[in-house]
């Protein structure tokens, strides 16, 4: 069964989140956004980087805290990892595994992308 919230879809218990548009994300850019998981506030962002989309909850996995600064911002100054404000962890944009600090070998949990007619849609 399908039920219609906005631009969110219920299939049994996964969410299918409509959250921009795909030019919404340039290249290098990141756009966060809010869902609920077993009815509890969560918070996910989507990047692009080297052409492709990708989500993950903007959760650490040393400590459940968010990875950005108060700036909103998740890449390295070179722009080639993300990184935790907490931290400093680093991890692979394409993977989200951490490749340095205290959770290294890690990942970030990884939300399914989708491009329908133009719209970023996540699984959460």
């Amino acid at each position: 069964m399908v039920e219609k919230f906005s631009s969110i879809y219920r299939l049994a218990d996964v969410t299918r989140l409509k959250v921009a548009r795909a030019d919404d994300v340039p290249e290098g850019g990141t756009l966060k956004f809010a869902f609920t998981q077993n009815g509890k506030p969560a918070e996910g962002f989507l990047a692009r980087y080297k052409g492709r989309l990708v989500a993950y909850e903007n959760r650490c996995r040393h400590l459940p805290l968010r990875l950005d600064f108060p700036d909103a911002s998740l890449f390295d100054r070179d722009g080639a990892h993300f990184i935790c404000q907490n931290h400093n962890a680093i991890y692979e944009p394409l993977t989200g595994l951490c490749v340095r600090g205290p959770c290294e070998g890690q990942s970030l949990r990884a939300l399914p992308v989708e491009i329908v007619d133009g719209d970023i849609w996540v699984l959460v």
